[in-house]
């Protein structure tokens, strides 16, 4: 039996160069599945996506899903694309294990963690306070080029990454210091400010969008104490989850964020395909 994608829409292609298209996953012309393929709406069109693939119950376990994989990078590669990406939910482990087996390395990760009803206090000594005009300022501009960096240590080139940082900021910190939705916080420890928090609500759930302990305030704790911050404000918020992401190879903030009940709910992944 041959298994095929058999386009079952038209190409979308827009002035910009994106590109999107759904197809069937067939067997001898039967469809048991489908996929969705898009050029990455963040890094332009050399990099493409898979957006959904799925196969009919009956047809699993048959190799019909890393064939269906296997035929969307060619056409990437035929629309020009270096990379192609998939996000994987944890609760897909077979789609983990497909993601692994064809090459696919983890660029990051979501995290949740369900929070106590009572907010957890702060170590003694540590307070916090919201982040003025002038710290923002300073703040914005190392926060939004580590973000970059971020992106460019993990395969993505720098222009990319930049301007993708400064989309990022620039949509969700429109406001500057006083966005609504955005909760700016800096850590004080002794009088010192040790750390700062950038805490949001998105669409009715709240996320740690960047944590950050000072340089030579580092291995005393205040990271621990800035993510036990982010669980007061959130409670205070009156939330009862809050979410994360952690860029892959980012060992003691994966390790800090486990050790505070925070678990995996989905994997990004990609594959250099040139």
């Amino acid at each position: 039996m041959t298994t095929t994608l058999r386009p079952s829409g038209p190409l979308h292609e827009s002035t910009e160069g994106a590109k999107s298209r759904d197809y069937d996953v067939c067997v001898n012309s039967r469809p048991v599945g489908r996929i969705r393929l898009a050029t990455h709406a963040d890094f332009g069109p050399r990099f493409a996506e898979i957006r959904d693939l799925r196969i009919d119950a009956p047809d699993r376990r048959r190799g019909r899903a890393t064939v269906a994989a296997l035929a969307a990078e060619e056409v990437a590669r035929g629309w020009g694309c270096a990379e192609i990406a998939a996000v994987v939910p944890v609760t897909a482990p077979g789609g983990l294990a497909l993601a692994a087996a064809l090459g696919y390395v983890e660029r990051g990760r979501g995290m949740t963690k369900a929070l106590p009803p009572a907010p957890p206090e702060l170590p003694r000594g540590v307070r916090a306070r919201a982040m003025t005009a002038e710290e923002f300022t300073a703040w914005a501009e190392h926060s939004r080029q580590s973000y970059a960096r971020d992106w460019t240590e993990r395969g993505v080139p720098e222009a990319q990454a930049r301007a993708k940082a400064t989309a990022d900021y620039e949509s969700l910190l429109a406001g500057g210091a006083a966005t609504p939705g955005s909760r700016l916080s800096v850590l004080v420890h002794d009088g010192a400010v040790v750390g700062t928090l950038w805490l949001a609500t998105v669409d009715g759930d709240i996320f740690v969008y960047d944590v950050e302990v000072g340089t030579g305030h580092r291995g005393h704790g205040h990271g621990r104490s800035l993510m036990l911050l982010a669980e007061r404000q959130s409670i205070e918020a009156g939330k009862d989850r809050i979410g994360l992401h952690v860029f892959a190879g980012n060992t003691p903030a994966l390790r800090l964020y486990e050790s505070l009940g925070y678990e995996a709910t989905e994997y990004a992944l990609y594959k250099r395909l040139l």
